[in-house]
């Protein structure tokens, strides 16, 4: 799969003034532009963040420990 054409989908929660990125699905984009989304959870706020996919770089600082999504916490 190009990684070009492949998207992360998250919902964000608002917690005690923080702001909570959780993975819950992944987009494709198809040829003529459009979205095939798979999501894993339904968000309660019927809301989600589609961001392009970062390969995830383990010497990378500012990632969240454990993450396994490439989400660079620094972009938020």
């Amino acid at each position: 799969m190009d990684a070009n054409k492949m998207k992360i989908v998250y919902v964000i929660s608002e917690r005690n003034g923080r702001s909570f990125w959780n993975r819950c699905g992944i987009a494709f984009v198809n040829a003529d532009g459009s979205l095939n989304v798979k999501l894993e959870s339904l968000p309660v706020n019927g809301e989600v963040q589609i961001r392009d996919y970062v390969p995830r770089d383990e010497t990378s600082p500012g990632r969240f420990s454990g993450a396994n999504d490439g989400f660079d916490a620094r972009v938020a």
